[in-house]
């Protein structure tokens, strides 16, 4: 549009130009011809005037031309500029179409990135009155989806949705893999960003209704889900995609053995008891085998990692809001026999 506009007015200038500078020497032309009548010096008087005319039109529409050229140049640097306060007071209010129910009942021990602890299960749960069951036809021919998530259990949710443009954010964090070096936050995934919006792939086990059973999750229960995506790998695979050197350290939080304690398979077999019908695992070996997995990987922060081991011999089930009666039932048998709880049976 504002080329279109840019050759119109050029256009009409030209035209103006041509118009103006033909009548001055029509003018000019008919003067000459009556000077012939005229005393000399009343003729070139006459001429002069015109003459002088003829220049002032001139350096005036040269000096709108440069105006114009101005005002477009203007026009076309603020289209081309973001503007900033319009985004800020733009929102695009957006409700979960379902939830996740995960074996992960805590933040502390759910896998950093997806699909390194396998056995890692969840049940995607879709609302019924929003999501209809045909919405999922399809979907179990596939062996991957991305999820759409939301942190829900940062601290600042709140505030960052309801208040944007007051809210602070860290712009570097520290990364684990770098042992606590600070790096921008858009060059990790942590789940502290401006927008806590999370994206994660899972492997699809089934679809049942308007579930979508998964494995390699790293999702913690309670998660709210906005979308999910078929994985598509002739153009989600990436071929010679390249990372920074401290991304390309695989085992930098890898732990080279992971040992029970005496007692815990039997304490574990009496918590199965509780929940066995109700569980996402076929059996306690099975989720013994889970914990392996998760353990195989340092779950502990920086900070934990840097002071001197206590192993925990007493459960904090009791003390936390973030798990259900169940699940403290469960920790509490546990706890008897030393063992804690930190993911769940069922």
């Amino acid at each position: 549009m504002v080329g279109t506009k840019s050759q119109w007015l050029t256009l009409s200038f030209t035209l103006a130009l041509a118009s103006l500078s033909a009548s001055t020497a029509i003018s000019v032309y008919l003067w000459r011809r009556k000077s012939k009548s005229i005393s000399n010096g009343e003729a070139d008087k006459k001429i002069q005037q015109l003459e002088d005319s003829l220049k002032g039109a001139l350096e005036k529409c040269a000096a709108e031309r440069q105006g114009r050229i101005r005002a477009q140049k203007d026009l076309r640097e603020a289209l081309s500029r973001p503007n900033f306060n319009k985004v800020e007071s733009t929102s695009y209010p957006m409700a979960p179409i379902g939830v996740v129910h995960s074996c992960f009942s805590t933040r502390n021990g759910t896998p950093r990135q997806p699909l390194i602890v396998p056995l890692a299960k969840a049940s995607l749960i879709f609302d019924p009155t929003r999501v209809p069951e045909a919405s999922l036809e399809g979907l179990e021919g596939y062996s991957h989806c991305w999820i759409i998530y939301v942190f829900h259990l940062n601290t600042d949710l709140e505030k960052l949705w309801k208040h944007p443009s007051q809210s602070k954010f860290k712009a570097k964090v520290r990364v684990p893999r770098l042992k606590g070096e600070r790096i921008g936050v858009f060059a990790t995934r942590s789940p502290h960003r401006p927008c806590p919006i999370g994206l994660t792939v899972a492997k699809v086990e089934a679809v049942h209704g308007n579930t979508v059973l998964l494995s390699g999750v790293d999702l913690v229960d309670g998660t709210p889900i906005l979308d999910i995506k078929p994985y598509l790998p002739y153009c989600d695979n990436i071929q010679g995609a390249t990372v920074p050197d401290w991304v390309k350290v695989d085992d930098a939080l890898a732990i080279a053995s992971v040992n029970f304690s005496e007692g815990f398979s039997s304490s574990l077999a009496a918590c199965w008891l509780l929940v066995e019908k109700k569980s996402l695992y076929s059996s306690p070996d099975e989720f013994q085998s889970l914990i392996r997995e998760v353990l195989s990987w340092d779950i502990r922060s920086v900070s934990q990692r840097s002071r001197p081991h206590q192993p925990p011999l007493e459960t904090e089930a009791s003390s936390r809001g973030d798990v259900d009666a169940e699940n403290r039932v469960v920790s509490a048998e546990a706890s008897q026999n030393g063992v804690k709880c930190n993911m769940k049976l069922g």
